[in-house]
């Protein structure tokens, strides 16, 4: 199977297929906007808006596994990330990217990329205590770790690159602006 074999729900609950992005360059993102995490928003609405119009899409799925940290309805959630971060990408219902109710689509990203480690600085250290505490085997799953776990997709479906939450955002964008 191909990426674009599957779908996803977008917050009015109707199937969005990834065949609609054929021949763009995706970002796929679990979000949440009670996160440590979440003034990434701020440099994924400044990528979109920079790289969009040659052809680079994300894919926002909130997801509420991690720390309970996206509590809100979908319609909560969009009015937070349109509010506080001027958002315009496209922002999918909230999802499970884990367990029994995972979305196939991320069966598909975490079969194709998975875990490698958190990069390097004191956010490793954090994560990796905690989530030892959870599962001292955590590093050996491909399991998403953390919201804001980003997976970069090619033009022509591939993908291409796994940056967890602790990523450098100036490393995500490198990424992109490589494969556009």
């Amino acid at each position: 199977m191909s990426i674009y074999d599957y779908s996803v729900k977008n917050a009015n609950d109707e199937d969005v297929s990834l065949g609609e992005y054929k021949g763009k360059v995706m970002l796929i993102v679990n979000t949440a906007t009670g996160c440590g995490f979440t003034p990434q928003y701020k440099p994924l609405e400044d990528m979109y808006r920079k790289y969009h119009d040659k052809g680079f899409e994300i894919i926002d799925i909130p997801c509420n596994q991690f720390g309970g940290q996206a509590p809100g309805s979908d319609e909560e959630i969009h009015e937070f990330c349109t509010l506080h971060y001027d958002t315009t990408f496209s922002q999918m219902k909230k999802s499970d990217v884990n367990g029994e109710n995972e979305l196939p689509l991320y069966t598909y990203l975490k079969s194709e990329k998975g875990f490698e480690g958190f990069p390097k600085g004191k956010l490793k250290f954090v994560l990796d205590k905690m989530l030892k505490l959870q599962d001292k085997d955590y590093a050996k799953k491909p399991d998403i770790k953390w919201n804001f776990t980003k997976f970069a997709v090619d033009r022509e479906g591939n993908v291409v690159a796994r940056f967890e939450p602790t990523a450098d955002m100036r490393d995500v964008e490198k990424c992109v602006e490589s494969l556009l």
